[in-house]
């Protein structure tokens, strides 16, 4: 069990020896456990803080109670194994000591493999900085064995966890800091205490107000709860008609208010009897104080409070509403057998919104009516958990064990001291270690705890760090594989594992949570050939040790390190804390979990040559060249910036006057990721492949740039972006490589709404009319599949849930292009085959005033794509193009307001013009067949070269012209030009240049010449259009230099250039005036043409809606366990009855009815765990009263909870159902509820403590069904 069952079909041969070295480990330690040696000698040597203990040869301890040194040594044979008392002992073994030190041949045992620890075992590790190391050190020769109980190290929810324990979460509304005058009124649900509406009255000044007030109560339905608050005063013109409506809810204060009286009121609307009510006589502002009132409602799910509150204090009014759950214990359930979690343990619930603080700890407390996937735990959650597949992917957020009856710690200082870094940190963070080196003799960890380990003053001090240990496998001539499983590390002050100089190590099953700097941590960028599988880690926060730890105060308060008075800039040189920290690729990184970090979740990050101890040991830039070892199965949420970043470098060289940054700092030179086999350009690429990344809830879901990086059966969902591709320059660094995606899900607004208490930005849906979390702005443009410079290539994807809200401010689409663009964009960015489902905007290019996003940058301008076949605009084989970019309209675009944006036919490519020398310049390029509206551009504003990269309409006359004197020299290079293609292009110069020019071809791999020819001058501008591309013309009268700029060579594949290397005219001048170089004023209207259609639009297909074959296969969903039920329910009314339509449950293909039965109700109860029909029963609510309340009886008491609810009507059930319909709204029947007199009603609902998302409810009048539905519900077991 060392090794995942997909990795052994990774590396058979070799794993296939390795298991047989492993079996016979075990056999040979099922002899007996370590502590149940005879040979062991029983030790109590007590406690003495300074002793310095030597255990030697012959020495061999069974620790048999808790100790204390100041040092202990093991070595030289000998031994320490601590005495298992077994699971029944209360009593623990506590070992304190300021460093232990495992060396040559020494032993140091807590359980084994074969014989896990069965009671409870402490490694105390205790000192103040600059007195103690608080190490445990495994030298070369050393044996550190230490195996806790086992236990599942973490799971995921199969059903949401709700704030508050409400179906729908708590609601909280605060009236500061505005402070409307008014009485504030809200609507709340009396079955599950959601918030219905809103509204405010004015009654001091306005007798309006006063009588809109009652027709507000008026209106509210009998049942629901009312709250309402008083802010300043309200009793000026407060009239009868209100006082009265107030009354009826039981109100005996109202027509006593008078002057800044704080009042607050909390009844149900026909049930005065429930009202509870307070007002307070003003004294002053400062002092007067709180009037609160709260009612408590029983509902199905447990109780719940609503209060309202009104005061005058500290100067200022105010009013609250609150509602809150009133249950302190709540079983939650988990999709894996949990029995081996305990009362008492601690777990910690991810965040599954965009903050990760919204993780959270509880305890487990007993619980006999628990089945194995449930727990039940002590306390409310503050924030919602979402626990779901929903849309197609898998959501459920993930629970982690925190507690282990093995436990190495730190002891702590309860406060920082000392030079700790105690500006940043309020805590003590100098915490214990363990350090393993190499050439140890065994190591083997599972089960174990570790807590308050790390070190932010001392690098290199981790909870586990393997440093510079080399081959720990079979490689290394290890007979049992080194790993490290099932660990709980939480609330360290300094990563969680270190992987450093270390190959072939497996860390599976472990759990990071709450700690300090990159989690899960390649150090040098040599690592390879390490596993890590099935780990978790969240609540990652920033520390010191490295610049790309820091958050942006570290960055700038950090300056010891950098050359001179150079002050760091944090968005460049640090911000980089991540979860999953990997420095090469050759490491396979599989079902994993980065779930909340203050920046990123996993980063590919590259070092140009190993660092550190390892600098020297590979060539340079192997890293960015060696193909991936195997990314599958993983996920990333709830992080401030990027769920997977693959791109950048650390800056491996030390400071100077050059590059003053840190050492080790990011945005070091280079970028991308260029996968080759065995690492050399000069053979074949080899993809990367990116198969089943889920990320959700993040800034942005994955950044990824280089060449040939492949994406399979990912899911994007609520990120701030879903994926960005990009390639590396004006020249794709890799030749011919790709970004691809296909076989994925994009959800731009979920069922996951998130909790507004702790959300970063909170607002209004666009595609439902619900408030939901926002991860930066609500204003933010959210965008599933972002277009930049490419090639990106998008097939068979599938676009749920994405629509702008202009009403909010919020211009949100389901593909959309890297905002502020200022490089260029290539029209070979393509789609195919893609669906869109519920998604109101499917493009979005960008627009004047619109928040996040430029009009004015050269990428901005050129935003471009090719829609293949049709499925994203209807029209096959066209481009979608900003709607204002005349290079490549044509009279026969079709405009898309909406879009912003134009669909266009033609072929279209790229020219890239570079100017030197390097001067801030303006290029205008004109398109002769529309010379009214140019595009001018500014070149990458970061860069001192100055490119400029237009798309062009192929096989169409172009001038160019400069806002100062034209560029002593320009390369022109034909971007994705197919052989034969051209453009005319007319470059202005002063009169009188003249000219030496060249065609040439460049060398892609380094740059060199290839191949030159001089290009030859004529005397008319048609010699040159009859040419083939290396003829010249100066029209002097016009100061325009006229080229035809033709591919020669024949383009391959998806590279930028012909398969002989880059074509391209250089053109030398020799200027003898100063003047701008803008010739428009001579050029036009001489050069002007009429606007021409080069292909015809082809027809629109209205297929486009209900694309057949096109979008994501298969769910994305990668747990094998994971069952769906499939079911459909059709309901008749009367008229569908005689029509021949008769009603039935279908539950997985079999089908259930209430034939001979008569009409009403039938009802079906399914385990949601099983999906076994359990209970089944025919409600005529019809008939009589008495069927009404059987049926809400059934569904209340003999239905069990975490049922599905299945409910269809035959006939007439309206009559008398009163009861029965208040039952379904229990499992989550929306208003209306009952069906019409006649009509048919279909619906599955949910029996528990929440609503899932998969609830629905079709309610039709006669003569418009039959209702029906289909849906597929995951099951919980």
């Amino acid at each position: 069990c060392l090794w995942p069952a997909h990795l052994l079909v990774m590396a058979a041969p070799r794993v296939a020896v390795c298991l047989l070295w492993l079996l016979a480990g075990v056999r040979a330690q099922n002899a007996g456990c370590p502590d149940a040696d005879p040979t062991l000698t029983p030790w109590n040597p007590g406690h003495d803080s300074m002793a310095e203990v030597v255990v030697g040869a012959g020495e061999n301890y069974l620790l048999k109670a808790s100790a204390s040194f100041y040092s202990l040594e093991i070595k030289d044979g000998g031994r320490v194994v601590f005495d298992d008392r077994g699971p029944s002992s209360t009593a623990e073994i506590v070992l304190r000591a300021r460093e232990i030190t495992v060396r040559a041949d020494g032993e140091f045992h807590i359980g084994s493999e074969a014989c896990p620890y069965q009671g409870s075992a402490v490694v105390s590790l205790y000192g103040r900085a600059g007195t103690s190391s608080k190490q445990f050190l495994v030298r070369e020769g050393g044996t550190l064995e230490v195996h806790g109980k086992p236990k599942l190290s973490w799971t995921q929810l199969s059903q949401t966890v709700s704030a508050g324990g409400l179906p729908k979460g708590p609601y909280f509304w605060d009236s500061a800091p505005l402070r409307t005058r008014g009485i504030h009124v809200r609507v709340f649900d009396e079955i599950s205490g959601t918030h219905l509406s809103t509204d405010i009255f004015d009654t001091q000044t306005s007798a309006e107000e006063s009588l809109r007030l009652a027709d507000f109560i008026e209106q509210i339905p009998a049942g629901k709860v009312v709250a309402m608050a008083v802010v300043n005063t309200v009793n000026g013109r407060l009239e009868a008609t209100a006082k009265q409506k107030i009354k009826e809810l039981g109100s005996v204060e109202v027509d006593d208010l008078r002057f800044r009286h704080p009042w607050a009121l909390v009844s149900v609307k026909g049930d005065p009897s429930a009202a509870v009510e307070q007002r307070l006589t003003y004294v002053d502002a400062q002092t007067t104080g709180t009037a609160v009132a709260t009612v408590t409602r029983r509902a199905f799910f447990g109780f719940f409070n609503v209060t309202a509150t009104s005061e005058w204090l500290g100067g200022d009014p105010r009013c609250t509403f609150t509602v809150g759950g009133n249950n302190v214990e709540l079983v939650i359930n988990v999709k894996d057998d949990v029995s081996s979690w305990l009362p008492g343990d601690h777990i910690v619930l991810a965040s599954t919104d965009y903050a990760m603080e919204q993780a959270e700890e509880f305890e487990l407390l007993p619980c006999a009516e628990c089945s194995a996937r449930q727990v039940k735990i002590n306390g409310q959650p503050k924030y919602t958990h979402f626990g779901e597949v929903s849309d197609d992917v898998d959501l459920r957020g993930e629970v982690g064990l925190l507690t282990r009856n093995v436990k190495f710690q730190g002891e702590m200082e309860d406060s920082c001291y000392g030079d700790n870094f105690c500006q940043f940190f309020d805590y003590d963070t100098y915490g214990g270690h363990v350090k393993i080196l190499a050439g140890f003799k065994s190591v083997h960890l599972s089960g174990v705890e570790f807590t308050h380990m790390g070190q932010q003053l001392v690098a290199g001090s981790y909870p586990v760090h393997f440093h510079m240990a080399g081959d720990v496998d079979e490689v290394g001539g290890y007979s049992r594989p080194t790993y490290i499983r099932e660990l709980s590390i939480h609330h360290c002050f300094s990563r969680c594992i270190t992987i450093h100089g270390t190959h072939g190590l497996l860390a599976q099953d472990n759990v990071g949570y709450d700690t300090l700097g990159h989690c899960y941590f390649l150090e040098d960028g040599n690592e390879q050939r390490n596993v890590l599988d099935h780990n978790l880690g969240l609540v990652t926060r920033p520390g010191t040790l490295l610049p790309s730890d820091r958050d942006a105060n570290m960055c700038r308060s950090m300056t010891d390190a950098v050359y001179g008075d150079y002050i760091p800039n944090p968005d460049d040189d640090c911000k980089g804390v991540s979860t999953f920290w990997i420095a090469h690729p050759n490491n396979v990184l599989t079902n994993n979990s980065a779930a909340g970090s203050a920046e990123n979740g996993i980063w590919y990050i590259f070092h140009d040559s190993p660092t550190g101890p390892s600098a020297g040991s590979l060539p340079y830039k192997q890293a960015e060249r060696t193909p991936l070892g195997r990314f599958y199965n993983n996920r990333a949420h709830s992080n401030a910036g990027q769920g997977l970043i693959i791109d950048f470098r650390v800056k491996t060289s030390q400071p100077s006057a050059s590059a003053p940054q840190e050492y080790l700092s990011l945005d070091a030179p280079g970028q991308g990721y260029f996968p080759h086999q065995n690492a050399d350009l000069q053979q074949p690429r080899e993809p990367a492949m990116i198969e089943g990344l889920i990320a959700y809830k993040n800034l942005a879901g994955a950044w990824i740039r280089g060449g040939d990086i492949w994406h399979d059966k990912c899911a994007f969902v609520d990120n701030g972006v879903g994926i960005t591709m990009a390639s590396s320059g004006f020249f794709p660094k890799d030749v011919g490589g790709t970004q691809q995606i296909w076989n994925s899900i994009f959800v731009g607004e979920s069922e996951n709404v998130g909790t507004r208490q702790g959300a970063k930005a909170w607002g209004m849906g666009g595609v439902k009319a619900v408030e939901r979390s926002f991860p930066q702005s609500t204003v933010f443009p959210m965008r599933g599949l972002d277009y930049y410079d490419g090639p990106t290539l998008a097939r068979s994807c599938t676009f749920k849930k994405y629509a702008s809200a202009p009403q909010h401010n919020r211009w949100s689409s389901a593909i959309g292009f890297k905002l502020t663009n200022d490089w260029h964009m290539t029209p070979k960015n393509n789609a195919t085959s893609l669906k869109f489902e519920d998604v109101r905007t499917r493009v979005f290019t960008t627009g004047e005033n619109v928040p996040w996003m430029s009009t004015d940058k050269d990428g901005d301008k050129n935003q471009i794509f090719h829609d293949l076949d049709g499925s994203v605009t209807g029209y096959p084989d066209t481009y979608v193009a900003r709607q204002d970019n005349y290079m490549v309209r044509n009279p026969a675009c079709v405009e898309k307001p909406e879009w912003r944006a134009a669909i266009c036919s033609g072929e279209f490519a790229q020219v890239l013009f570079v100017a030197k020398p390097r001067l801030p310049r303006m290029m205008t390029i004109v398109r002769d067949e529309y010379p009214d509206v140019p595009m001018t551009m500014q070149g990458a504003r970061t860069l001192p070269m100055k490119f400029y990269q237009p798309v062009v309409t192929l096989q169409q006359s172009y001038t160019i012209h400069w806002d100062k004197r034209a560029p002593e020299e320009i390369t022109i290079y034909p971007f994705n030009f197919d052989y034969g293609e051209w453009v005319r292009l007319g470059l202005c110069y002063p009169r009188g240049t003249t000219f030496q020019i060249q065609y040439q071809h460049e060398s892609r791999m380094n740059r060199k010449l290839l191949y030159e020819e001089a290009m030859q001058s004529v005397s008319t501008l048609a010699d040159v259009e009859a040419g083939g591309g290396k003829l010249f013309y100066f029209e002097e009268s016009t100061g325009l230099l006229f080229l035809k700029l033709r591919a020669n060579e024949v383009r391959g594949s998806d590279d930028y250039c012909s398969d002989v290397g880059c074509e391209r005219i250089v053109v030398t001048a020799t200027m003898t005036r100063d003047q701008v170089s803008d010739c428009r004023a001579d050029a036009y209207p001489k050069y002007s043409r009429t606007p021409t259609q080069p292909r015809p639009m082809p027809g629109f297909m209205s297929l486009v809606n209900d694309c057949s074959g096109c979008g994501a296969k298969e769910p994305i969903i990668f747990d094998a366990a994971l069952r769906f039920l499939e079911v459909t329910v059709v309901s008749a009314g009367t008229e569908e009855l005689l029509q021949g339509h008769r009603p039935y449950i279908e539950i997985d293909g079999v089908r259930y009815d209430h034939r001979g039965l008569g009409q009403g109700f039938f009802v079906l109860g399914v385990d949601a765990v099983s999906g076994l029909v359990t209970h089944q029963a025919a409600f005529n609510t019809h008939a009589n009263a008495n069927n009404d309340l059987a049926m809400a009886n059934f569904i209340r008491n003999d239905i069990p909870l975490n049922s599905i609810v299945v409910v269809t009507v035959r006939g007439r059930a309206s009559r008398f159902a009163q009861e029965c319909v208040e039952a379904l709204r229990e499992t989550g029947a929306s208003e209306p509820a009952a069906p019409a007199d006649g009509g048919s009603f279909a619906m599955v609902g949910f029996k528990g403590s929440v609503w899932p998302s998969w609830i629905q409810q079709v309610n039709l009048p006669s003569t418009l069904g039959p209702a029906q539905l289909y849906t597929k519900i995951p099951l919980m077991g």
